[in-house]
């Protein structure tokens, strides 16, 4: 059970302190020069925490089992982790952009899970949709 729970709790544990750091940015810093900062930080934490955790000591033998999504994924980050700065400069609220994303990225990634990876679209999910969608209204009525 702690297997199952515990990423999911440094998930939000992460994103809680993701959010902080992101409204926190200074306003007159560029976002892409903080977030060179910021990359620099997190490869020297993944470079330390490869030797210490992983299981093959042979950085260069890693490196040779890559494909395109390491490629990919430091593209679309770049992207999110600028998309949060730009959304809170542009006065998004904590307490509600990160719900309105949510609730969206969650109805598309239904989707995405079906066509890409032939997950089921249930009627829970479809109602849980629905609902999420229903939430968006009254999160930003005014």
């Amino acid at each position: 059970m702690v297997a199952y729970i515990w990423p999911i709790a440094l998930v939000i544990f992460s994103n809680v302190i993701y959010h902080i750091c992101s409204k926190s940015t200074p306003q007159d810093i560029d976002p892409f020069a903080s977030l060179t900062v910021t990359y620099l930080i997190a490869a020297i934490i993944s470079f330390i925490l490869y030797f210490f955790l992983g299981k093959d000591n042979n950085l260069i033998h890693e490196y040779s089992k890559l494909n395109w999504v390491p490629f990919v994924f430091g593209i679309v980050i770049v992207g999110l982790e600028a998309g949060w700065i730009f959304a809170y400069r542009a006065g998004w609220n904590v307490s509600t952009g990160n719900i309105v994303q949510a609730a969206l990225l969650s109805g598309i990634l239904v989707l995405v899970g079906w066509l890409l990876f032939k997950e089921q679209i249930t009627w829970n999910k479809a109602v849980g949709i629905g609902i999420c969608l229903i939430g968006l209204v009254f999160i930003n009525y005014k």
